[in-house]
């Protein structure tokens, strides 16, 4: 009788225990205060004409409902493409457009625009008188066109466009015609897959290495490439402005789409089977060609194989012809890239790229352009007497700005040498204007009489974010080629945070300005005396957190590398006053120099726009907030940052808790620690190997690198290779060490390369066994962001609950 008492009571516990594990899942809403913060209105987002005089204010969507993301979608080649639409599954939409005048501020709302508007794909016409856009609808996604003269709007045609892949439309260079890929109608009905297999599904590998990444949404069988080949496949139509259409060629998957800058030619490449079932659809088989207006096939150019067997390493590229381009300075002439090294970087070579070119009608020999003594990485045209190439070297993090002329294939100079995670040394990005062609080309100024004797004293310009010891101070640089002067036309300056966005060397810039306490608004500034005219008006979002303090602190590790983070306080809050809960967010960032991981990163002067993800809404709640907190991981010369992942996290973490201790602002037994994708990665493993925190939150995390075997992140090395690596930093291996609380949440349609849901699941089952205080959030049809407002809102309950229960009430 007292065994079967004990036997009932124990069975009683058991039950409890696992209702209680099991608790009521429905969706719920955090305290009032973070709901106010969430759903503040979010100001428009801005675009500028090439010519600075015209701006667009787009209103961004709002937060999609879980109704509406939880939508049937395919996955296939690894995109998510909804079946209604032809389009993909989770688009980014605008709801609504505004033209702007920047001389007098005058606005100009638009006619005809359809009811509901969901608008992407915006693009300038090329005389920018006009801009085309796709509107997704409940059956499907339609073309429309605004005359921005008359400012109406209308839809070009009846049928629907296809967005699964590749650009959807582009414009005719004279502007009159569009050339869009649309969905094939007489292919709407699809077969229903065999309820019975015919056979089991089989792949085979005969002696080729073929590593590759976890990719996700793949394809995995017959049926699934008859679907793919289903959505993917477009009619070509050439579409005029009153919304007659022609086809152009046959149908075909489009991979890209691209007018020479006379309109003669097109240059068009398409995907071709065998299609795989181990990478996506970005190295699946594809013949380039050209063809010219008269759909004539003009040349075919090459046939790419499947690229499944890439070399290893960030710096491999494909054999064979790559990225076939036109030169935006010339009415049609081709360039393309070819590797010396077989796109192997493993393979000792002098020279890594070749450039080469070949005119229309392309039936002479391709002449050599320039060599590449890195990877080939992007290039800006002026003429025949200026180009700038950019090659880069990631294992060595080196980037190199090589001034070339097209016309003398032996002419080369060295503009810029530095490595690209030299943030105080980047010379920020190169500035274009139109041409003849309508097409981008350098920025330049010269002397016209002087440049034939004296052809190299050209001035080139670009903005930068202007890193520097004081934070970012972004600047327009003016630089000669020849004499490598160097000249700064404008330079942002405390208390502000300016951002140029229009150049051309004319009378005025526009520019961005914000400060901390003050939302970012556009303006137009006059060269002549430095005035300011104001161009938008956009209001402070969020009121409530007036106030609130915004600094930015520096401190060193152990090793004596200077770290800095973004350290938020409550209004409220005054020194002396009792520490606070601290709630610390961070990233980690490989380096290859101390140098650059001792760089100051951000600016105290921008205004704090709350994402959805952001950690900066408990602030309201009464937490100190530690933002980005620096996690640099270095590995100079021949060695690799992970191989002390563990360590440095540590120094940084613990550099970052004194400093606040320090400063009064924490009490060191009430921080808790978090991070997503890589930061919920090295969250987990600061709780396997410290006892810093009081409680971890850890966003859609990878926790076992024996599960990413090729390679993750920045790391080159497979799991073969790295072996104690991998395990050392997988948090996984060292649950039974994790003691502090550990909230995980995941979306259950995580669609990230490595960050499988499966990862959060087998963390939590090993933390469960062994006692560790845990909870497992699992989001229905999350991907690698949460995006429905009803996921946002649950997320931000359960941190809220978490972070009451084990740090701030611990």
């Amino acid at each position: 009788m007292f065994k079967q008492s004990i036997g009932f009571l124990l069975s009683s516990f058991f039950c409890i225990t696992a209702s209680l594990a099991q608790e009521n899942n429905a969706y719920q809403k955090p305290p009032q205060a973070l709901i106010n913060l969430l759903e503040a209105p979010i100001n428009e987002e801005v675009i500028l004409s090439s010519d600075g005089q015209w701006m667009l204010l787009l209103n961004p969507q709002e937060l999609p409902s879980i109704t509406e993301l939880s939508s049937f979608e395919y996955g296939l080649a690894g995109l998510r493409i909804d079946p209604i639409t032809n389009g993909p599954s989770r688009a980014i939409f605008y709801t609504g457009i505004r033209l702007k005048s920047t001389s007098n501020g005058a606005e100009y709302g638009f006619s005809g625009l359809p009811l509901g508007l969901k608008l992407s794909d915006l693009t300038w016409s090329p005389d920018e008188s006009k801009i085309a856009f796709c509107h997704t609808a409940k059956t499907g996604i339609e073309l429309w066109m605004i005359d921005l003269k008359t400012q109406e709007a209308k839809r070009l045609g009846k049928e629907h466009i296809n967005r699964c892949y590749g650009k959807s439309f582009i414009w005719k260079p004279d502007g009159k015609a569009i050339l869009a890929q649309f969905v094939i109608n007489e292919l709407r009905n699809l077969a229903e897959p065999e309820k019975i297999p015919s056979g089991p599904l089989i792949q085979e590998n005969t002696k080729q290495s073929t590593p590759s990444r976890t990719y996700q949404d793949l394809l995995k069988n017959p049926f699934d490439e008859k679907i793919f080949e289903h959505f993917f496949t477009s009619q070509l139509k050439t579409i005029n402005l009153n919304g007659e259409s022609s086809n152009f060629l046959q149908p075909q998957i489009v991979r890209s789409i691209d007018f020479s800058p006379d309109g003669d030619y097109l240059l068009l490449a398409n995907i071709q089977r065998p299609y795989s079932y181990t990478v996506p659809i970005g190295l699946f088989p594809f013949t380039t060609a050209l063809y010219d207006k008269k759909e004539k096939l003009v040349k075919k150019l090459f046939e790419a194989p499947l690229a499944e067997n890439i070399p290893l390493g960030f710096d491999a590229v494909p054999k064979g012809p790559r990225e076939f381009a036109w030169r935006a300075d010339k009415g049609a002439t081709l360039y393309w890239i070819e590797a010396l090294d077989n796109g192997n970087p493993a393979q000792q070579a002098s020279i890594r790229d070749i450039i080469y070119t070949q005119a229309a009608p392309f039936n002479q020999n391709p002449l050599k352009l320039a060599d590449c003594y890195f990877r080939f990485h992007s290039i800006l045209w002026s003429d025949d007497k200026l180009a700038i190439i950019t090659e880069r070297w990631w294992k060595t993090r080196t980037e190199r700005r090589v001034f070339i002329k097209p016309s003398d294939e032996n002419f080369r100079i060295n503009l810029f040498d530095r490595y690209f995670e030299d943030a105080y040394q980047d010379p920020g990005e190169l500035l274009t204007k139109k041409n003849e062609f309508n097409r981008n080309v350098l920025l330049t100024e010269f002397n016209a009489l002087k440049r034939l004797s004296d052809p190299d004293n050209i001035a080139i310009f670009s903005i930068s974010d202007g890193a520097s010891a004081d934070g970012d101070r972004p600047f327009i640089l003016k630089f000669n080629i020849k004499t490598k002067i160097r000249d700064t036309i404008f330079r942002s300056t405390a208390p502000y945070y300016e951002r140029p966005l229009h150049f051309n060397n004319t009378k005025f810039i526009i520019n961005s300005r914000e400060a901390a306490d003050t939302v970012k608004n556009y303006f137009k500034i006059n060269l002549s005396d430095l005035s300011y005219s104001q161009i938008t008006n956009f209001p402070n979002p969020y009121p409530e957190l007036n106030g609130v303090q915004k600094k930015q602190i520096s401190y060193e590790r152990l090793d004596g590398i200077k770290l800095g983070a973004t350290l938020y306080l409550p209004a409220n809050f005054k020194t002396g006053a009792p520490p606070l809960p601290v709630l610390m967010w961070a990233y980690p960032r490989e380096f290859k120099t101390m140098e650059a991981a001792a760089q100051v990163k951000g600016s105290p002067y921008t205004f704090s726009i709350l994402s959805p993800g952001s950690p900066l809404y408990w602030v309201s709640r009464g937490y100190a907030i530690l933002d980005n907190a620096d996690m640099p991981i270095i590995g100079e010369s021949i060695k690799e940052p992970n191989d002390t992942f563990i360590e440095q996290i540590r120094y940084n973490a613990e550099a970052a808790i004194n400093q606040l201790v320090k400063m009064g602002v924490a009490d060191r037994n009430k921080i808790a620690i978090g991070g997503h994708s890589y930061g919920a990665f090295m969250t987990a493993n600061l709780l396997a190997h410290t006892d810093l925190f009081a409680a971890g939150i850890a966003q859609s995390g990878a926790y076992n690198r024996s599960l990413t075997p090729f390679g993750f992140q920045s790391e080159e090395r497979t799991f073969w290779q790295a072996t104690t690596v991998y395990n050392k930093i997988s948090p996984f291996n060292y649950a039974n060490k994790i003691k502090s609380p550990l909230l995980l949440i995941h979306g259950q349609a995580d669609n990230n390369a490595d960050t499988f849901p499966l990862q959060s699941e087998r963390l939590f089952a090993a933390l469960k066994g062994h006692g560790t205080n845990s909870r497992l959030v699992l989001l229905p049809f999350e991907a690698h962001r949460y995006s429905a407002k009803e996921s946002i809102l649950h997320t931000m309950w359960e941190m809220d609950n978490w972070l009451e229960k084990y740090v701030k009430n611990k």
